[in-house]
């Protein structure tokens, strides 16, 4: 339960972390400064976490790493589309 416990926190922690980058990309439709790169080999090592989570049957690390990766992939549409201008 304690194990339990932990992971949910360190999930909401982590995925908590990129509201505020997220909410300024949409509230200004900027995000020119950050690196594509970045967003791209994160967005991957989460969809490997995202995968481990369905192997060992993990619903924390499945949930808590889908929606970083949702906000992964709307930070790197606004990248993409600051490129694009």
């Amino acid at each position: 339960m304690l194990n339990t416990l932990i992971g949910l926190a360190a999930a909401v922690l982590t995925t908590a972390s990129y509201i505020p980058q997220v909410w300024k990309c949409w509230r200004t439709g900027e995000a020119g400064d950050l690196s594509l790169r970045m967003l791209l080999v994160l967005s991957s090592g989460i969809a490997l976490w995202i995968a481990y989570g369905f192997m060992q049957g993990d619903l924390v690390i499945i949930l808590a790493n889908s929606a970083s990766l949702t906000m992964l992939a709307t930070l790197t549409f606004f990248r993409v589309r600051a490129d694009r201008r």
